[in-house]
């Protein structure tokens, strides 16, 4: 860093050419040009973000501390959510509604009553994947499949007390629609009518669970997200943004976190054996976990964060600074867009010695216990970090386990493994996998 008490316009970084998007396309997408641009300039780099002008990048966990209890995102960087909703961006409301609101999705996910009430129908359909993949002739594709599995979870999670069973495929098939359209644009008129009907249908469907629970006396069940929201007084447009929001969050995320477990298993034979014992020890002649197993599942919860950590599903993310901050050695102004690229914070050599290699051990409770807290944030900080984090890690668990107890898992031949972004951190050409029966 240069001098003492340097304002933001001191902080070091590239030369403003443009609005950042070429240097960005240059490095392979925003995550790696994040870890070129502190590899190069230090912790706290400033840099030319399309859609913010310029942003200050903070990869190191202890001046991450001043930034902690902002509560504002960067309207600009989250326009692109804005016709999935109808009463306001829940990605951007204002710090006075979204605290209640976090409280209220937060009672439900991060709950163990919610999350003990599901796990039978989770276990189910990752059951149904295993046993799909056991009569599967060639290697399986981990992303695609996983994905999928993960969406399914989550919509019988956010519908499952008012859906029937015949509707589910279309839910998952209208979100995917949805998904294509908005969230990599492409399709022409055509493509935005198709993604609109199954914007449309999704909602109906909302509304068809929220009437169910209309009229129900009682306290709102706590594992009932819908429930909870129609409890509260959340208008129906509301609920609805709030379900189609968390089934946004948790696509994808939870089935590349574990696609990205898998692949690592792969490559560290010795940490796959070490699982596999773990989970014969746990589990016995049982082919899934109890929900109560999964706590003394504690090597696979090490192997879930190390890959977390060196492939956190959502790489980065951004605030608003809404007062003056002193981060380091510089004064950061009201109003600048503050980034935090959770992937160079991971690679801070630091906080994570020789931090590309493979290692569950760094979670061991005493090496957590050496370390800054912010040192490791694959679901963001603060009062916007994700609300699905603990419910995320509970469906990630369990499917490993079904998974790793049945078979084991070896990377088929003659395929790179790139990864890329495509609103999570994804691998280019997916992860194709060779299964073998335990």
């Amino acid at each position: 860093m240069s001098g003492d008490g340097g304002t933001s316009s001191d902080i070091p970084g590239p030369t403003a050419e443009g609005d950042g998007a070429a240097a960005i396309a240059a490095a392979g997408g925003l995550h790696d040009y994040q870890l070129t641009l502190h590899a190069e300039y230090g912790p706290v780099v400033r840099f030319p973000l399309p859609g913010v002008d310029m942003a200050v990048s903070v990869a190191d966990p202890v001046l991450l501390e001043a930034t902690a209890k902002i509560n504002k995102r960067p309207e600009r960087l989250f326009e692109f959510l804005a016709p999935l909703q109808e009463t306001g961006n829940l990605q951007t409301m204002p710090a006075d509604e979204h605290g209640p609101w976090r409280r209220l999705m937060l009672s439900v996910l991060a709950g163990r009553p919610s999350h003990e009430a599901h796990f039978a129908e989770f276990t189910a359909l990752a059951s149904e994947l295993a046993d799909r993949w056991a009569e599967s002739p060639g290697p399986v594709t981990l992303q695609k499949d996983l994905s999928e599995l993960s969406l399914r979870m989550i919509c019988r999670y956010s519908l499952g007390s008012g859906l029937e069973p015949a509707e589910s495929g279309r839910v998952v098939s209208s979100f995917e629609t949805v998904l294509t359209e908005y969230m990599t644009p492409g399709g022409g008129d055509e493509g935005r009518a198709r993604a609109d009907e199954a914007l449309a249908y999704l909602r109906a469907t909302v509304d068809q669970v929220l009437a169910a629970h209309q009229g129900v006396p009682g306290e709102a069940d706590r594992s009932d997200l819908i429930a909870a929201l129609a409890a509260a007084g959340e208008s129906p447009a509301r609920i609805r943004d709030s379900v189609l929001m968390t089934m946004l969050a948790a696509h994808h995320t939870t089935g590349v976190a574990i696609s990205w477990t898998l692949y690592l298993l792969a490559r560290h034979p010795d940490a796959a054996d070490r699982v596999a014992a773990e989970l014969d020890r746990v589990l016995g002649d049982r082919a899934v976990p109890e929900y109560a197993d999964l706590k003394r599942l504690t090597y696979l919860d090490m192997v879930l964060r190390e890959t977390m950590r060196l492939y956190p599903p959502g790489p980065y993310g951004a605030r608003e600074a809404t007062e003056d901050l002193t981060i380091g050695d510089y004064s950061v102004p009201a109003g600048t867009t503050i980034f935090y690229p959770f992937w160079a914070v991971h690679m801070n050599p630091d906080y994570w010695p020789d931090p590309e290699r493979f290692d569950p051990e760094r979670f061991t409770p005493e090496a957590s216990a050496g370390r800054p807290r912010l040192a490791y944030i694959p679901f963001g900080l603060g009062p916007r970090s994700c609300e699905g984090a603990a419910l995320a890690m509970v469906e990630a668990e369990l499917v490993l386990a079904v998974l790793l107890k049945r078979f084991r898992f070896e990377l088929a031949p003659g395929q790179a493994v790139t990864p890329i972004e495509r609103f999570v951190l994804w691998a280019a050409e997916d992860i194709s996998m060779n299964l073998t029966r335990r």
